[in-house]
């Protein structure tokens, strides 16, 4: 038996406007079962979702990962689409709660494996800790906020400047939803119409990208590249709303550093992908894949101008360098709050009840 396909995505970013959460995304309400996770860092939930998936993709089931921005070798949740059962860390800044508590949702508290007492003795160190990862995580979301200042003046070059051929981009547009849809409409009950999710997250080691994870290799992609402020977000909004209005069910990946714009859509009943080719996840076409250059619907200004966005983007990327400086020193304290809560884990505990939860899976899987 061959093992399970596992994609990778983000179900939140540090952003612009804070912390932002899909959380909800994960998976739909009305799931087989999901397992709400809870404990103090360090307790082992990560290790606990990581050892389920590795069960359960030995015998075949594929799986999703929903990797931590705070620090993308953590799981903050995993999805396996099939059985329709996910098991989501329900502790800040993603709090998680039951729904439909028993019918649905089911609490696996962590917290039960520890010593007390000695969690107790560690309390003020547990307090400063939290309170300088709080810190440090306020003055990365004001660097990243004014990052994204600076990129608006970048993006706003060519439209501000008139040399933007925006009737040009509008028959982009028609021409590409086209080309994916044809006269198709989507006649059967598509359920839940669309998903929105990261493919990169803002993470103490930079922008990370699993884009590559996320789209089968025979889907045809349409790859877009282009300078910031071309019309490459718009282009993707207007596919995905043609794709919501045909009622085909899409998968929506957001901006991580302004997530009211979208990187990419995935539409997996017609096998197509709409892929904004930037940093980090720079794509090459290849075979059926389209590539798409906005380019070609803009000129140049003039060198004053040119200067005046070079300046612009020198102080995006100095405060987007500046917000990582402050997400790492966070995650480095988070660190430090861990190693106070693992010592006083039972992990013996922890590994029985691993089994347990892997054997209602197991059971729910028939």
């Amino acid at each position: 038996m061959s093992r399970g396909k596992i994609r990778k995505m983000f179900p939140g970013s540090n952003s612009a406007y804070g912390f932002h959460s899909f959380y909800d995304q994960i998976i739909a309400d009305n799931a087989t079962r999901i397992f709400v996770i809870k404990g103090g860092p360090g307790v082992g939930k990560s290790t606990f979702m990581k050892n389920i998936s590795r069960e359960l993709t030995g015998i075949g089931f594929d799986a999703e990962f929903h990797c931590c921005s705070g620090d993308s070798k953590s799981l903050d949740g995993i999805v396996f689409p099939e059985l329709q059962i996910a098991c989501i860390d329900g502790t800040s800044p993603h709090l998680v709660d039951p729904k439909n508590p028993g019918a649905v949702d089911e609490i696996v508290n962590l917290g039960q494996f520890w010593d007390e007492a000695k969690v107790i003795a560690r309390r003020e160190a547990i307090l400063s800790s939290n309170r300088e990862t709080a810190r440090l995580y306020r003055r990365a979301y004001r660097y990243l906020a004014g990052a994204k200042l600076f990129l608006d003046e970048v993006e706003d070059y060519y439209r501000e400047n008139r040399c933007l051929d925006t009737a040009g981009l509008d028959r982009l547009a028609l021409q590409v939803i086209g080309e994916i849809f044809g006269d198709r409409v989507n006649e059967s009950d598509p359920g839940r119409r669309e998903r929105h999710l990261f493919a990169t997250a803002i993470t103490p080691d930079g922008p990370i990208s699993y884009l590559e994870t996320l789209v089968p290799r025979d889907f045809r992609r349409y790859i877009i590249t282009g300078d910031d402020g071309t019309g490459k977000n718009e282009l993707i909004a207007r596919v995905k709303d043609a794709a919501i209005m045909r009622s085909f069910y899409v998968e929506i990946y957001h901006c991580a550093l302004d997530p009211n714009k979208i990187d990419h859509l995935i539409i997996p009943q017609l096998g197509a992908a709409v892929l904004n080719s930037v940093t980090p996840h720079i794509l090459v076409p290849s075979g059926a894949d389209r590539s798409i250059e906005t380019g070609a619907y803009v000129r140049t200004p003039g060198l004053h101008l040119e200067k005046e966005r070079e300046l612009a983007r020198k102080l995006y990327e100095q405060s987007f360098s500046a917000a990582i400086g402050y997400i790492a020193r966070a995650r480095a304290v988070h660190h430090k709050l861990e190693s106070y809560y693992s010592p006083s884990m039972c992990f013996t505990g922890i590994n029985r009840l691993t089994e347990t939860v892997l054997q209602k899976i197991l059971s729910l899987a028939g």
